[in-house]
């Protein structure tokens, strides 16, 4: 079965950040780099990689540091240019959103009423078909994980297709995690998920992550939605709501996982880019970790 194309994505970008507080008091979450770039860019090129269209993100009225940091500062540029740093210019340039080129628009969740309501806000600006949802702070690197979503959602019979990844029993409590009813390599068919069940009533260790391309019904299911956990409107008991007929797989994508979302995730995306980059090789070299504490080598 062929589905229509998947051109729109959507960033839920409105949490207010309390884990990296104090930092996050004047600096959303979103703009927090790893060495130099925000993990908002890193969300943006996967889509862009993806060959999204339209880019709808949902924010919050405090944070308008994210529109300004997404979209292109032309002052900005000019300023580069005429002191002489052009590559700079022409880097800002080139990972920036443009007004006339491309299509984004922000529209605003002003109370925190859950992923599923952050979607929700968005269903008047995406485009006709099913959407991509990307959460920045579930930073994935390699190919393009919302890329195979939406490959796998066009050749499946599918309707939603998350992202998934195996973890040990003592942690689903962390995670929604998938009721897999077949197993056909790296797909994972479900009649359903759970979130963040004990280990003894896990249905397995597939855990879902920030990564979702849904059928346009989810609108439907959304706006229907009654509150869940947290008294919030979840965006796994929308999916939960009509899975079964609408066709609901994981997929175990191929890029390495970090969680953005705490401290120690963004710890280790830092040091795992650094790691790949020559150019602090001298610098990690000076260092020898052993347990929990870096020591001077």
């Amino acid at each position: 079965m062929t589905h229509s194309p998947v051109r729109t994505a959507i960033f839920p970008v409105a949490g207010l950040g309390t884990r990296f507080l104090p930092a996050t008091k004047a600096t959303p979450k979103e703009l927090l780099p790893v060495l130099d770039t925000p993990l908002i860019q890193y969300a943006i090129n996967e889509a862009r990689d993806a060959g999204i269209q339209k880019m709808v993100f949902v924010s919050h009225s405090s944070k308008a540091a994210i529109e300004r940091y997404v979209m292109d500062d032309g002052d900005l540029r000019q300023t580069l240019m005429a002191r002489g740093k052009t590559e700079l210019a022409k880097q800002l340039k080139e990972t920036s959103l443009h007004a006339l080129v491309d299509d984004v628009v922000f529209t605003f969740q002003h109370e925190p009423l859950g992923l599923g309501h952050a979607v929700l806000c968005a269903r008047d600006h995406v485009l006709p078909g099913a959407v991509a949802v990307i959460l920045p702070d579930d930073l994935i690197l390699g190919r393009s994980c919302i890329g195979e979503l939406i490959d796998t959602y066009q050749s499946s019979d599918c309707g939603y297709v998350v992202g998934t990844m195996p973890v040990e029993s003592k942690d689903t409590e962390k995670y929604g995690i998938l009721s897999v009813t077949e197993r056909i390599g790296s797909l994972l068919r479900a009649n359903g998920m759970i979130e963040k069940p004990k280990a003894a009533v896990a249905p397995s260790l597939d855990a879902v992550i920030g990564r979702y391309v849904l059928d346009e019904i989810i609108f439907d299911a959304l706006a229907i939605q009654s509150p869940g956990a947290g008294n919030e409107i979840q965006l796994t008991d929308a999916i939960n709501s009509n899975a079964k007929s609408v066709g609901l797989a994981g997929l175990r994508f191929s890029g390495k996982r970090f969680d953005c979302g705490n401290k120690a995730g963004m710890l280790q995306a830092a040091l795992h880019v650094a790691s790949e980059d020559p150019e602090y090789e001298e610098i990690l070299g000076k260092f020898v970790f052993q347990g929990r504490s870096p020591i001077a080598a």
